[in-house]
């Protein structure tokens, strides 16, 4: 099990859960249909004996740039599963899973020190906004008026720029209901931010059930017209982070379509069928059989097949054969951005190990890149007195 970080000085100040209970509670947890969810049984349940009651607690974990606190909240569900979050970034910067033997690991590539975090990452769990993914040569035009953005990425917009959600840091308050612990994190963007108009106030919770699921809901409202676009950016590994690349996981995508792009990742005009090309995730395979036929890993949006819009429906299936673990993940996103962390290359790693090529994959729920700057394009417009939001799911049992 990975323990909680330490702070600069090596001192962590928690606070008892009864001092929680006192803080208002959250908005009521987003309902899931019996359909949707298969309920949690066999190897998963008898591997953990309950050693504890649900709970979340918050500790301090650093300091920001700006000179702010950053904390973390522990969130645990008294099966096994515990799930931290770092305000900075509103970071998930742990969630730890038993395996077929009972054995918990740390399966979201992390960094271990505040300064770390600060210091700069490739957004390692961390909200990515206002805009995820890229816009093509940082400029979009609404309502007529032409916005520019920081282009870097190469020539395009990536993650909302230079500082991005991912670099704030967040407010944040405990919350808990009726199977659930969580946090949920608050952060108002300027009107202007990294050029994009409109003061957007945006929120993200996480949730942790009695049922193994992490839940991640998204909100935000505006006072002018503009976009948003908001996803996780964990970066998994089953087999625990650190341990080796994810080239045998076995992966299944519920999409008949994806985005083929261009050499700096933006899309290149309408989905393509998958079949017969190495994005064919329909059947369950290794993600390593086709990762050669590709420009050197996956980077691209798949479009989720979908039944009904807005609905909580199926976006992928993702195994260890080795240590048994599964995470089944559900969104009301029209896509998922799968990127293999072909940018890493072993200088970054926690508890001892280094994190490889290929050393985990990201399941990156959200609208599709560049969508600005294409109609044809689910929208990500939000004007006053529309409310965005979103939820994923991430549920965890054992093979």
């Amino acid at each position: 099990m990975v323990g909680l970080p330490k702070t600069p000085r090596g001192r962590i100040m928690s606070y008892s859960h009864s001092w929680l209970r006192r803080m208002p509670a959250a908005l009521p947890c987003f309902l899931l249909s019996a359909a949707a969810l298969v309920s949690v049984t066999g190897a998963f349940g008898a591997a953990m004996e309950e050693d504890h009651k649900m709970r979340v607690t918050r500790a301090v974990f650093g300091v920001a740039r700006d000179g702010s606190v950053i904390e973390i909240f522990s969130l645990e569900n008294g099966n096994g599963v515990v799930a931290r979050v770092m305000t900075l970034g509103a970071t998930l910067t742990a969630v730890e899973v038993p395996d077929r033997n009972g054995e918990r690991d740390n399966v979201t590539l992390y960094l271990e020190t505040a300064e770390e975090y600060v210091k700069g990452h490739p957004c390692f769990g961390s909200v990515c906004g206002r805009y995820a993914n890229r816009i093509a040569l940082g400029r979009f035009v609404l309502d007529g008026v032409e916005y520019r953005l920081a282009q870097n990425n190469g020539p395009n917009h990536l993650h909302g720029g230079i500082e991005g959600f991912h670099k704030k840091n967040w407010t944040a308050q405990a919350v808990e209901g009726e199977g659930y612990v969580g946090v949920r994190l608050s952060l108002e963007s300027p009107d202007g931010d990294e050029g994009y108009p409109g003061t957007l106030k945006a929120a993200v919770t996480y949730r942790l059930t009695a049922d193994n699921r992490l839940e991640m809901e998204y909100e935000a409202t505006t006072d002018k017209p503009t976009v948003v676009n908001l996803t996780n950016h964990a970066y998994w590994n089953l087999a625990g982070a650190g341990n080796g690349d994810v080239l045998g996981h076995r992966l299944r995508i519920n999409a008949d379509r994806y985005l083929p792009v261009d050499a700096t990742l933006i899309p290149l005009g309408p989905p393509a069928a998958v079949e017969n090309t190495p994005f064919d995730f329909r059947e369950e395979k290794t993600i390593g059989r086709d990762i050669a036929r590709t420009d050197g890993g996956y980077d691209h949006c798949f479009v989720l097949n979908r039944t009904k819009e807005h609905a909580l429906e199926l976006c992928a299936v993702l195994k260890d054969p080795e240590s048994g673990r599964v995470m089944e993940v559900l969104t009301t996103q029209p896509g998922v951005q799968v990127y293999t962390a072909n940018g890493l290359n072993g200088s970054l790693g926690a508890a001892g190990k280094s994190y490889p090529k290929y050393g985990a994959v990201c399941l990156e729920t959200q609208h599709f890149p560049d969508s600005p700057n294409r109609p044809e394009y689910p929208s990500t417009v939000l004007r006053p007195g529309e409310r965005y939001h979103q939820l994923t799911v991430h549920r965890f049992w054992v093979d």
